[in-house]
């Protein structure tokens, strides 16, 4: 009795909050208090409605998807030889965990039969968009003989939403967007210190990387970029950059000088007895770089010429050197291009898995998603497969194999001449032989 009359006040309550939902949040929202932050309506509404057609449609779900078993062989004898299979007549659904409500969706785990495998419920996530009728559906598999699935009923991906307010960015830490889970996307450039990013043309890689060069404009780190389309699409922000390489035989001498930078930051560290300059006392330790690329792939083609593939080859040895040594040492890559296989180069592979940070946005064929995402997480493979020309700017960003679908913030054309505008840190290299400001090569 206790019992079913909390139900039943909790249920008034709820009624009553909808209800009279005009009344309250205006004057909520006159005394500073953001509702529009709340998931009210979802938890209030839509919580209720999803959790409904989840156990409703559940049973008919698994039988249709081959996500149920059943206790008897699918085999029956006839005769002395003949074995007939057949579908069993009485299938038995797996456990439905509770579904415990987020700020998007819902999250709920799944208790696998024994001789059950994940696969079944992966090949089932768009089955169980259309019949829950939410924005999507994400199965993962984190703890042997479950799976974890979680469902998006709210799109945070789109502009619906209002974006959160950035925090106090640390540095090399770069708030690029929003996660799926309505989160802000951060690149972390001192946890994972090189990214790859692929997609093809007009997915939002360019969208990406300017993005990333607003948010650490305003940071104390160098930027280096290499633009080999004659700088189209990193000439605009030409002013934050120490240096801006528009062709391959620029791109070779910042290379080659930045390989000579990091020569003396090992002297350094050496001199004071570290490994790392992040063990530097704050006072001499040096400005972090950051090394952008953008079309990977004009480095590494050649027009047949003996000139052509010894550029291509030092582009090759230069990048994987700087992936190797720049780490420690405060330089960081983050290379994009459409597609980065093995058919570029022998090096290409080497540099590959230099690169512990992937970003693929939408790709033409599963190749170029398994180039990036493959040997991290396969499941990423296959949903960023299905990223849509519509959805542009949205990607799978995979570390560590973990992933998460991500999208990133669009900048306008008066953010990007306020980023030209921004001068870079003073004296940011050791090296005598410093870069030259916005040229490239000297």
């Amino acid at each position: 009795m206790p019992g079913s009359l909390i139900v039943w006040i909790l249920t008034a309550l709820i009624i009553t909050g909808v209800l009279t939902q005009r009344w309250w949040e205006p004057r909520l929202l006159a005394r500073g208090v953001d509702v529009n932050g709340w998931p009210l309506r979802w938890w209030l509404t839509g919580y209720p409605r999803v959790v409904l057609r989840l156990y409703w449609t559940w049973r008919r779900l698994c039988l249709l998807n081959n996500m149920s078993v059943s206790n008897r062989s699918n085999q029956r004898l006839i005769g002395r030889d003949t074995v007939v299979q057949g579908q069993a007549l009485r299938p038995k659904p797996p456990r439905l965990g509770w579904p415990t409500p987020t700020r998007t969706g819902l999250v709920f785990r799944v208790r696998l039969h024994p001789g059950q495998t994940p696969a079944p419920y992966l090949a089932a996530a768009r089955a169980m968009e259309h019949t829950w009728r939410v924005h999507g559906v994400r199965v993962t598999s984190p703890r042997r003989g479950q799976v974890l699935v979680r469902v998006t009923a709210l799109d945070p991906l789109t502009g619906d939403r209002p974006a959160r307010q950035p925090g106090a960015a640390a540095l090399l830490s770069a708030d690029v967007g929003r996660v799926e889970d309505g989160e802000r996307w951060l690149i972390d450039l001192r946890r994972v210190p090189h990214w790859l990013v692929t997609g093809a043309t007009q997915s939002g890689k360019s969208s990406l990387l300017a993005a990333l060069i607003k948010a650490l404009s305003p940071q104390r780190v160098a930027l280096v970029g290499i633009d080999c389309k004659g700088g189209m699409e990193l000439g605009p922000f030409g002013g934050r950059f120490e240096a801006l390489a528009i062709d391959r035989g620029e791109a070779i001498v910042v290379l080659q000088r930045m390989l000579f930078e990091i020569k003396y930051r090992m002297r350094l560290c050496r001199a004071e007895g570290v490994r790392s300059v992040w063990r530097l006392p704050e006072a001499i330790r040096p400005v972090p770089i950051v090394v952008i690329v953008d079309e990977l792939a004009e480095l590494y083609l050649t027009d047949g010429s003996r000139e052509g593939r010894e550029e291509s080859e030092q582009c090759g040895t230069l990048l994987l050197r700087l992936a190797q040594l720049g780490a420690a040492l405060g330089v960081h890559l983050v290379l994009a291009g459409q597609r980065v296989g093995s058919d570029l180069g022998p090096r290409v592979t080497s540099l590959r898995a230099q690169l512990g940070g992937r970003i693929a946005h939408r790709a033409h064929d599963q190749a170029s998603a398994e180039m990036t995402l493959g040997d991290l997480n396969a499941d990423a493979v296959i949903v960023a497969q299905t990223i849509s020309e519509e959805e542009q700017g949205v990607a799978v960003v995979a570390t560590s194999g973990r992933w998460v679908r991500a999208r990133s913030h669009q900048v306008a054309l008066e953010e990007v001449e306020e980023v030209a505008r921004t001068r870079g840190p003073v004296h940011p290299f050791l090296s005598t032989d410093a870069l030259l400001k916005g040229g490239g090569a000297a």
